[in-house]
């Protein structure tokens, strides 16, 4: 069999990245419709070419804002890759610890944040700073929780093969536990990574409405009480965008560690 022209096997290249961006442009152009044709107001649902004019209207303020968040997820992200790698590292090295600490990273999971970020406001003076507690708080889980699973699911015959040999508590981490417990470790980042942005926006929703100004989430809140409803949507789709490019950025740092060796990320052709 002849194989297919070159202009097809572009096409078969392009296919897949401009698959999404036709379909979200589809959306957009549908909802631009639907507004026009039933006129709705813009105080109740602005389109897409009204928000797109809001956020050149408010960009700098909207941009600052979006640093401010940017800043507070960054933060909390590394906090929680520190702390929860750390603990998971010390759970990992026995049953017993595990079973003793484990579970107070569960209580921390199932706390809803929006419960504990008015304590923290009013414990933590620095409202940055209680911010990052809150947004690692939500976080943290997801990297104790997968780091200590790829720690605990190294391969037990290499384990056994190591004791054999004689080798050390710290050869065995770095050379069986550490590489079986990366893509896990990663796989927690991506969430992590997403979950630090919520709790981020969830702690500045709390401080602004106690007054305090932060990031998007407070312009949020301002946009609606003015009823400047396109800005809001502005603001909406500046987080969404983040997060969008937050999570792409995290999987391909996946994929750069974990590409030539491991199989979740192996490419396979056909």
């Amino acid at each position: 069999m002849s194989p297919p022209p070159r202009s097809h096997r572009w096409l078969a290249a392009l296919a897949p990245p401009l698959a999404p961006l036709a379909a979200i442009l589809l959306f957009l152009a549908a909802w631009e419709g639907l507004v026009r044709w039933r006129q709705i107001p813009e105080y109740v649902l602005p389109g897409p070419l009204r928000i797109a004019a809001a956020l050149g209207e408010s960009w700098p303020t909207l941009f600052s804002s979006l640093l401010f968040t940017l800043t507070v997820t960054g933060e909390a992200l590394l906090a929680a890759v520190v702390l929860g790698g750390g603990l998971a590292v010390l759970l990992a090295q026995s049953r017993w610890i595990e079973r003793s600490f484990y579970p107070l990273a569960v209580v921390l999971q199932v706390t809803p944040i929006v419960a504990i970020a008015p304590l923290l406001l009013i414990w933590i003076h620095d409202v940055r700073l209680a911010l990052v507690v809150c947004a690692g708080i939500v976080a943290f889980f997801p990297m104790v929780a997968n780091t200590t699973l790829g720690l605990n699911s190294a391969d037990h015959n290499l384990l056994d093969l190591l004791g054999l040999y004689g080798a050390s508590r710290w050869q065995v981490f770095r050379r069986v536990r550490l590489p079986s417990a990366l893509p896990y470790f990663l796989g927690g980042l991506r969430i992590s990574g997403g979950l630090a942005l919520i709790g981020a926006v969830v702690a500045e929703l709390v401080a602004g409405s106690g007054g305090t100004e932060s990031g998007l989430a407070y312009r949020i809140l301002e946009a609606g009480y003015t009823l400047e409803i396109p800005r809001m949507f502005a603001a909406l789709a500046l987080l969404s965008a983040t997060g969008v490019l937050l999570w792409a950025a995290l999987s391909g740092l996946s994929w750069l560690l974990l590409h030539r060796w491991h199989e979740s990320a192996v490419r396979r052709e056909g």
